[in-house]
């Protein structure tokens, strides 16, 4: 679907049945798939050769909706996972082992942040977080022999710090690793990654893909645009041979697809995280919409943001589309068409205040969600980072008094009216 336009990949990428098929993508609501030769199956068990025997591993269902995600990036290969954190971790973890190294930009989710800080460091691998406004230079020092990857999110979440893709870019390829970015909230509607230099591209798609807050998920795509043979000595579990699968050689024997394909085969079929084929088939569902959703998430957001910087009571807000913030002119260049639909500020009341304000809203419902359909609010540092400290707060972007608002696409005047009233 490569020749067509993002608005009809979103319709028609994935899935193209055959005379007499179902019309509308089938959830292939089975563990496992049938054969009459021993042998076939054994050669599918050896990756010998293509098919499925276990939905663990592959599914009819989550390919055809992962082949989807995989378009609307402009990857080579892509796969579905249980939630946009089992992406970020089998991201990492098919390149990385105990006694290797990452380096993060600082302002994550705070699941994410949690994942990388504390998580996969008690299984021997360390991060290093930059703030993602450093120096190059900055930058470069945090680079350590073991360093096997460079991640960030393209726009934080709360923060809502825009990334400077061609900065981490250039520091990662020059040390031979590849740069993974969570496109999450600009979705590649609004933000194309790989087209600035990133390699690998992950979501939550639980959020604006499927963007109804029915289904939790996760994906991983790959740019097949990162050299592993070139840096052979980093990533020996791609470039050496694997002997849970007879020797075989993931960078010789699949070429472009060989990282989609080791995590896959390795970390899916040890770990576990897949999809359920009725998750992705909703996903699907979602995703035929993402291309009329984004632009009125974005639309009613500035408008929000706009309403929010001139009220007596509201002491800063933060959206990356609202002329004069911090970073305009980075989303202007990597998102001109529009960034996301969530929104941050803080009232002149403080933390307090801000509590105080969200109970009293009617419409916009307090809830432990982002980016869908309907609008909604969150105090960071009371719910999805309480586990960070003071200062782990900060570094992540997370003010104690910040409100996050992710602005739905009901009629952005009566979203404007139950936070006036809130805040009256």
């Amino acid at each position: 679907m490569s020749d067509y336009r993002i608005e009809t990949k979103c319709i028609q990428s994935g899935y193209e049945p055959d005379n007499g098929e179902p019309r509308v993508l089938p959830i292939y609501q089975s563990t496992t798939f049938r054969y009459t030769s021993s042998e076939q199956m054994g050669r599918l068990f050896d990756l010998e050769e293509s098919g499925y025997f276990y939905t663990r591993l592959q599914n009819p269902t989550n390919d055809a909706v992962a082949a989807k995600i995989c378009d609307l990036e402009g990857g080579v290969a892509a796969m579905l996972t249980s939630s946009g954190q089992a992406a970020n971790f089998y991201a990492i973890m098919n390149i990385a082992q105990a006694g290797d190294h990452i380096v993060c930009a600082s302002a994550l989710y705070g699941g994410t942040y949690n994942l990388y800080a504390h998580t996969i460091k008690k299984m021997g691998v360390e991060a290093t977080f930059v703030d993602p406004d450093c120096t190059e230079e900055e930058l470069e020092a945090a680079f350590r022999d073991n360093t096997k990857a460079v991640f960030g999110e393209s726009i934080a979440n709360p923060a809502l710090v825009v990334l400077d893709f061609e900065k981490f870019a250039k520091a990662a390829h020059a040390h031979g690793v590849p740069f993974i970015v969570d496109n999450t909230f600009a979705t590649p509607i609004n933000c194309r990654p790989f087209e600035w230099g990133a390699d690998i591209v992950t979501h939550s798609t639980t959020k604006y893909m499927d963007g109804h807050a029915a289904c939790v998920g996760g994906a991983i795509v790959d740019s097949g645009n990162f050299d592993w043979e070139a840096n052979a000595g980093k990533f020996p579990g791609l470039t050496t041979p694997d002997e849970t699968y007879h020797g075989i050689v993931y960078t010789q024997k699949f070429g472009k697809g060989a990282y989609i394909t080791k995590a896959t085969a390795q970390l899916m079929r040890d770990l576990g995280s897949i999809q359920a084929p009725q998750n992705a088939f909703l996903l699907n569902i979602g995703l035929e919409t993402l291309h009329l959703r984004m632009p009125r998430h974005c639309e009613n957001a500035l408008k929000v943001a706009e309403y929010l910087k001139n009220h007596e009571k509201v002491a800063w807000v933060s959206y990356p589309s609202l002329p004069g913030d911090k970073y305009y002119d980075l989303a202007q260049k990597y998102m001109p068409n529009g960034t996301c639909g969530v929104l941050t500020f803080g009232l002149k009341g403080g933390r307090d205040a801000a509590v105080e304000m969200m109970d009293k809203l009617k419409m916009v419902a307090i809830v432990t969600h982002v980016a869908d359909a309907r609008s909604c609010v969150l105090h960071p540092a009371s719910h999805t980072h309480r586990q960070m400290n003071e200062q782990e707060l900060l570094e992540a972007g997370v003010q104690p008094d910040l409100i996050r608002f992710s602005v739905g696409i009901e009629n952005v005047e009566d979203i404007i009216a139950d936070v006036a009233q809130a805040l009256e």
